[in-house]
């Protein structure tokens, strides 16, 4: 099995709903791992290509950087929480990167670190 990861940071301010009760808005420097994972290499002996994954994860957090998330779509429906934050980064690789990936190569994990020691993972389910 073959990974590659691909980094990006945004700054960006959420208030949760917690049990009914929403937070005060405060910032964080969200930092977003997207792991793509598979067993071939192509061709060129790549899994998939950093600038192609980079540039599709860059393109999908830039309504996010320096934003309230709370006005932000989608988060302006649901709870901008680290889990549902990753799940959206997820579902929109998935959906951006089908046609650009290798044949074996899929969206295995997106990493959401809020603050040093906190973070959610979201790990799409494989067909």
């Amino acid at each position: 099995m073959y990974e590659i990861t691909v980094d990006r940071e945004f700054c960006a301010a959420h208030a949760l709903e917690i049990q009914g009760t929403r937070e005060t808005l405060h910032g964080h420097n969200f930092r977003v791992t997207v792991t793509i994972a598979g067993d071939k290499l192509d061709s060129d002996g790549l899994l998939c290509d950093f600038h192609t994954v980079n540039a599709v994860l860059k393109d999908i957090c830039r309504p996010f950087v320096n934003a309230n998330l709370n006005d932000t779509p989608p988060f302006n429906r649901v709870n901008p929480t680290a889990e549902l934050i990753a799940k959206h980064i997820g579902d929109q690789m998935i959906s951006r990167l089908e046609a650009s990936l290798a044949p074996a190569a899929r969206v295995a994990a997106v990493r959401v670190t809020e603050t040093t020691g906190c973070a959610a993972v979201y790990r799409p389910a494989t067909a």
